[in-house]
């Protein structure tokens, strides 16, 4: 656990600030170029079909840590949408409320 905080610290600072430069650079235009690399089937869309894949997973996984529940529900699409920097907060939360305790955070308190 004394490694995880600061690896999720780490990656919410880097992720976070590699988006704010592309997007001051290129604009929010995100979708066109995810998708358009998708359709092209060469190795930039193998990674975002991938990451897709991880988005999909990693937002179902919140929806179902948070019961499936209408809370369930937008955390899970929270968690697809806003991709690592949403998971490193979520799980920098739970380190805390659950006192570092990585069964608990991962599957709940029950």
């Amino acid at each position: 656990m004394s490694l995880l905080k600061p690896l999720l610290a780490g990656l919410l600072l880097g992720i976070s600030g590699y988006t704010a430069v592309v997007i001051s650079q290129h604009g929010m235009n995100l979708f066109p170029a995810f998708f358009g690399d998708i359709g092209r089937m060469d190795w930039p869309g193998q990674f975002d079909l991938d990451f897709l894949g991880m988005l999909t997973l990693s937002g179902l996984w919140t929806a179902w840590r948070e019961g499936f529940g209408l809370r369930g529900a937008v955390m899970g699409l929270l968690a697809f949408n806003l991709g690592t920097p949403f998971l490193c907060i979520y799980l920098l939360i739970l380190a805390r409320r659950h006192g570092g305790d990585l069964r608990a955070m991962l599957v709940g308190a029950a």
